[in-house]
């Protein structure tokens, strides 16, 4: 009997998982695909919101500003990429102005800080190539950027180090009620709980029809992006925004933390959970709408392009709390600002699990993680010194990202280590460089099949749950 399940290994699911290991609870995780953050969370802006666009009083609002202000200290602690480089969202129109001023008022009741209104010269004087049509931007100072893959893993790895259970490959079928708490049938096995989060993502919608006869949608909104060349990373040192619409915050071009150029997102609602196939006419808008914003980007530098898929509920808002069955929590319709959100988030939801069991902090909380030492982010000291300690750092396996075999190797062996090619390039950005994975993939799939001790035509791109009950290669 387990005393919490999360459903779910996203940011926000991991997030409470690592808040949830800070007491004295049987935590597990379920996640249907074979590794954390398959879903929304490994394709989306990365970029950690200052809280100006999210309605006042809403929950949006409350964890974003909450979430915002808590990332420093998190990406400090547990060790993962965070930039605070702040951004600006244009206005072409001076008839448009008093959006601007609208977006200052919601920072304001929000509590944001160090936001203000400024003229398109100073805009342009601040970041140079932003379009000569920019009358008026908004200036966010407390706006980040972060990686996604990084943070949910932090996340995952210090909840495991606190004892929090991960069952990866492992899809909920059915969940039955009982008098002291749920039955989970999965792929694999049944297991008891006296208590449920349900942060499922684009799927939450069915996991709460499982217990909950009360109404639930969740709708996919695709968004397409274009990834440039870290030869493009410099052209804007902001993230930039346009006047957001009722779709979202429109396309943005913003810096990645390891230095690419990144546009997007386009917002298209869709009726197939698992359609992230990118199309011609959504990475034209993306190329359009982009260079609303910034001149003279150099999209010949494009090294790939992808889609992610948003969790939008039906209120306007995040849907977390209490479900009508007592033990049974929502963390549904997380869009955006979801990740930023995801600490406060996941605070909140062990709060939540408080009203139903009692919490007793840990006495030997571990409050602190050591990510993997990326060889290129180090001097050359370092580098000779994490050589001589271990060899493999001195062997390049990604020539594009310079990641070494001794940081594939750690991606690896590490709690809740990678099992996939795609595994491996979200802890260590082999394979995410120019050549897209070209030069690398032969050597990292023999370093996997070797740890893992199957036949090297067995490592798969990524794994996937089936209905049938195994793993389709990708």
């Amino acid at each position: 009997m387990y005393d919490v399940i999360i459903i779910g290994a996203g940011a926000v699911g991991c997030a409470a998982a690592m808040e949830l290991g800070k007491y004295e609870l049987n935590a597990c995780v379920l996640e249907k695909e074979s590794d954390v953050c398959e879903g929304t969370t490994k394709a989306n802006s990365a970029i950690v919101h200052a809280g100006f666009d999210a309605k006042p009083g809403s929950l949006k609002a409350r964890f974003n500003v909450q979430g915002s202000n808590m990332m420093k200290e998190l990406s400090r602690k547990l060790d993962f990429a965070y930039k605070q480089n702040g951004a600006m969202v244009l206005c072409f129109d001076e008839n448009d102005k008093p959006g601007l001023v609208q977006l200052k008022e919601k920072a304001d009741k929000n509590g944001v800080k160090g936001v203000s209104i400024i003229s398109g010269d100073e805009a342009r004087k601040l970041e140079p190539a932003l379009s000569d049509a920019v009358c008026a931007a908004l200036l966010a100072e407390t706006s980040a950027i972060v990686c996604p893959f990084e943070m949910t893993l932090a996340f995952a790895e210090n909840a495991y180090a606190n004892g929090v259970d991960f069952k990866l490959s492992t899809q909920v079928l059915s969940i039955d009620k009982l008098d002291d708490g749920f039955e989970i049938s999965t792929n694999k096995e049944k297991l008891k709980t006296r208590c449920i989060i349900n942060a499922a993502g684009l799927y939450a919608d069915k996991i709460h029809s499982m217990v909950s006869d009360k109404p639930m949608k969740i709708i996919p909104r695709r968004g397409e992006y274009m990834l440039l060349d870290k030869s493009a990373g410099a052209l804007v040192s902001r993230t930039i925004f346009q006047l957001p619409t009722k779709m979202g915050k429109g396309i943005l071009v913003t810096p990645t933390v390891h230095g690419n150029l990144l546009a997007g997102p386009t917002a298209e609602n869709i009726d197939d959970k698992e359609n992230v196939s990118t199309t011609k006419s959504g990475l034209d808008d993306v190329r359009s709408k982009a260079l609303l914003s910034v001149k003279n980007i150099p999209f010949n530098k494009v090294i790939t392009s992808f889609t992610g898929l948003r969790a939008v509920g039906d209120t306007g808002d995040f849907i977390i709390g209490h479900s009508d069955i007592r033990g049974f929590i929502d963390a549904a319709g997380i869009e955006s600002p979801g990740l930023t959100s995801a600490p406060a988030i996941g605070q909140y939801l062990a709060e939540l699990v408080g009203e139903i069991i009692p919490l007793e902090s840990k006495k030997n909380y571990i409050d602190t993680r050591k990510g993997i030492a990326h060889f290129n982010s180090l001097s050359v000291d370092e580098q000779n010194e994490l050589i001589k300690q271990q060899p493999a750092y001195g062997k390049i396996v990604c020539r594009c990202e310079t990641v070494t075999e001794g940081e594939i190797l750690d991606a690896i062996n590490r709690p809740l280590g990678a099992t996939t090619l795609d595994g491996v390039k979200r802890r260590t950005r082999a394979g995410m460089g120019r050549c897209q994975a070209g030069f690398c993939s032969p050597t990292t799939m023999a370093l996997l099949a070797q740890k893992m001790g199957i036949p090297i035509e067995k490592v798969r791109k990524t794994g996937r749950y089936t209905e049938n009950g195994g793993q389709d290669n990708e």
